[in-house]
Order: structure tokens, then C-alpha cells, then sequence
């Protein structure tokens, strides 16, 4: 799942694709790397994110989805139900839900949905994220929100631990330890690290401040991979041709298919 915020504020790429053309001409450049799905959104959520209106996040995202769901699966970023529907009118066939509350408009319009843990809101929800154990808190919840879904009768329902959603790094960490335990559920898993502030946290090592988004890429695609073997079915990033690299390796790796041998160097080449 490739990413394409059109926002002026997102912690990463805001701005950089807010005119329509760009951000078109961006998704099909991530098709064409080999993205499977273009995740359009149109209201920032990172950490201390202020809302947009309905009407503005419409007018951004609309002509987007439009112009890329010809070419690509497109899903839609949002919370907001009718910012949902209008993105479903346009080509988008699977709703990206980080408020998981949204699996009516999935069930109403015969498209998928995708529920997202949250602790909290963008603009607060890291100023002291705290749980008693956070790996069943986070798994009951996704348990519990995928069921309503299917009950409601969306076939197609994804489930995201929501990595950097009200945590702390050490509570991202024991996410990912215990990715396993999630997958076995039977409900496909979206994973989402790409450029994240833990990254940068723990890259600068005890008491360092973190290294800025575009100094990630090593972790994030370190975290997709980790992903991938732990049984994701897709992670969410922002480098697309690198994350297809690493997916093409596990993919073989998993497959027990034997990559070409590399080529071996004497001397001080080797």
C-alpha cells in the first residue's frame, strides 16, 4: 500500500503532493513500482493534527481517487463517513478507517474496510499513551471491531495494530514482537511504520533525539520486513520500490525458491 497524502501537513510528505496533477501523477508513478493498492488521504493524522473540514478534505481527495482508480486499487484515508462515500463514488474500493468506526459506509457499499487501533485522537494521543497490556488491549479491540464488521456484512476486512497511534516506542515494539498472535486471528493484517518517529528514536539510541523522517528509510523497511515474515498480508510505506524489493524477498524466502547466487569477488573487492 503506497501512501499519498494530499495535505500541506503531514509529518512526512505534507505538501509535496497538495496540487491534484502531482498527486496523481505520484500514485501512478507507485503503481508502476509496484504498489497494489494507492492510499489517497486528505487530513493529516499525525501526532498533534488539527481536523479539516469535510468540504476541503472532499476537494482534495475526490479528484484524486477519481483520476487513479482506472489504474490502481485505490483506498481511501479518512474518518469521516461522507469524505467515505464520496471517495466509493469516485473508484476508491476499500476504506482505510484509523477511527475503525466507518465499517457501515464498507457494509452499505460492498467495498473493504480496514480497522485501526487508536488510543485518542491525532492532535493528543501521544501526549501519554497508556495501557495495562497493550497486545491484548489492542488485539481485543481489532477482535472486536472486525467482528462487527462481518456481522454487518463486509466481506473484506483488514485489521492494523496501529503502530504510533497513542504508543510509546516500547509499546510499537511489543506490537510487532507479537505480530504472530495477530495474524493467527484469520483476518488479513495491514502494518504501518513507514518513516515513524520511533524509528528515528530508536535509531538515535537511549536518551537521543530522534533523526528526522527523511534519515528512516533503513527502519521502516527493517519494520516492513519484520512484518511481512511475521504474516502481515500488506504494509503501508512510502518508498514503494524498496518495500517491493523487500517484499519480493521474503515472498522467495517464504516460498523456498532459490535467488540468483551471487557473484563472488577475490582480494580487497570481496
Amino acid at each position: 500500500m503506497g501512501v499519498l497524502n494530499v495535505t500541506p501537513d503531514s509529518f512526512y510528505d505534507g505538501g509535496l503532493f497538495l496540487d491534484e496533477q502531482r498527486a496523481v501523477a505520484h500514485g501512478l508513478d507507485m503503481a508502476r513500482h509496484g504498489a497494489d493498492v494507492v492510499d489517497v488521504g486528505g487530513e493529516s493524522s499525525r501526532p498533534g493534527a488539527e481536523p479539516v473540514s469535510e468540504r476541503e478534505e472532499l476537494a482534495r481527495v475526490v479528484p484524486v481517487v477519481a483520476a487513479l482508480a482506472g489504474h490502481v486499487r485505490v483506498s481511501i484515508d479518512t474518518v469521516k463517513r461522507a469524505v467515505a462515500e464520496a471517495a466509493v463514488d469516485a473508484g476508491a474500493t476499500l476504506v482505510n478507517d484509523i477511527s475503525a468506526s466507518l465499517w457501515p459506509v464498507a457494509a452499505e457499499s460492498g467495498v473493504g474496510w480496514v480497522a485501526m487501533h487508536m488510543q485518542g485522537a491525532p492532535r493528543t494521543m501521544q501526549h501519554d499513551p497508556r495501557y495495562g497490556d497493550v497486545v491484548a488491549e489492542v488485539h481485543g479491540f481489532l477482535r472486536d471491531r472486525a467482528r462487527r464488521a462481518l456481522e454487518a456484512g463486509v466481506d473484506e476486512v483488514w485489521v492494523d495494530p496501529g503502530i504510533g497511534f497513542g504508543k510509546t516506542s516500547e509499546h510499537n515494539l511489543a506490537l510487532l514482537l507479537h505480530l504472530p498472535e495477530l495474524v493467527t486471528d484469520g483476518l488479513p493484517v495491514l502494518v504501518g511504520t513507514s518513516r515513524k518517529t520511533f524509528l528515528g528514536r530508536l535509531a538515535a539510541g537511549p536518551g537521543g533525539e530522534p533523526g528526522p523522517a527523511t534519515d528512516r528509510l533503513a527502519g521502516s523497511i527493517a519494520t516492513a520486513t519484520w512484518a511481512m515474515l511475521a504474516g502481515a498480508s500488506m504494509v503501508r510505506v512510502h518508498d514503494v520500490s524498496s518495500a517491493v524489493e523487500a517484499a519480493t524477498l521474503v515472498g522467495t524466502t517464504r516460498l523456498g525458491v532459490p535467488g540468483p547466487r551471487p557473484a563472488v569477488r577475490s582480494g580487497a573487492e570481496s
